[in-house]
């Protein structure tokens, strides 16, 4: 059972670490975060949540790093939210376009543009995914590690050939490292959805490192969604 301290550390660690990709030392939470710790007493919060398996350390001397737990953890106590200025910019993409791949063509380079991941949408009907973002994953710091980018291209590879596979719904689903369904990746994360497209709903999947920021990336699922109800 995590303590309120505990829960707020995580929460804290798992934000720093999306923001900067580097470990989180005990001393950086003190000076930045008001825990009323020191940073000896953070640290030891620190070892028991990594006991619990909340947290990794890399190397002996380095900070720590989250874990699929953490992250998880991290998803689960977000609160729903969606963003009015992202539904106004989907709206005025969106209004007046009439054809189905147009469309879809413009919402996945917004998202992509927004999310700074890549973004899938599969087309069921016709067997299709059309890409976006493919060079905002070489923009992360992870693509400097060649294990990271050979995970991705199987990543990838895997989730073209399974995606009529995905059980998904208008819920917004969030995949974790090896939480994947489809396409097993310690390395990866997925945010999948239904959309209602003219016609024809898709399967949108917002794809990057377990570092993508969970926050930004549910609010534009859940924008999308909320828009594409009200105008189609």
């Amino acid at each position: 059972m995590l303590s309120e301290r505990q829960e707020q550390i995580i929460k804290s660690l798992v934000r720093e670490y999306i923001k900067t990709a580097e470990p989180v030392s005990s001393k950086f939470l003190a000076e930045k975060h008001d825990f009323g710790l020191c940073p000896s007493a953070i640290r030891i919060e620190l070892q028991a949540l990594i006991r619990e398996g909340f947290l990794e350390q890399p190397h002996t001397s380095a900070g720590r790093i989250p874990t699929d737990k953490a992250y998880r953890f991290f998803v689960d106590h977000l609160k729903e939210k969606r963003e009015e200025k992202i539904e106004e910019e989907l709206e005025y993409i969106i209004k007046g376009v009439e054809d189905k791949f147009r469309m879809a063509s413009e919402i996945a380079k917004f998202i992509a543009d927004n999310s700074s991941s890549f973004v899938n949408l599969y087309f069921a009907k016709e067997g299709l995914n059309l890409k976006e973002g493919l060079d905002e994953i070489f923009k992360e710091p992870e693509s400097r590690d060649e294990d990271f980018i050979n995970s991705f291209v199987n990543f990838l590879t895997n989730f073209e050939k399974n995606v009529d596979k995905l059980q998904t719904n208008s819920k917004t689903q969030i995949f974790i490292g090896k939480e994947n369904p489809i396409a097993k990746s310690k390395d990866m994360t997925m945010i999948c959805s239904e959309c209602n497209l003219p016609s024809q709903k898709v399967i949108i999947t917002i794809m990057g490192p377990r570092r993508m920021d969970y926050e930004k990336n549910i609010k534009l699922i859940n924008s999308l969604n909320k828009v594409l109800e009200e105008l189609i």
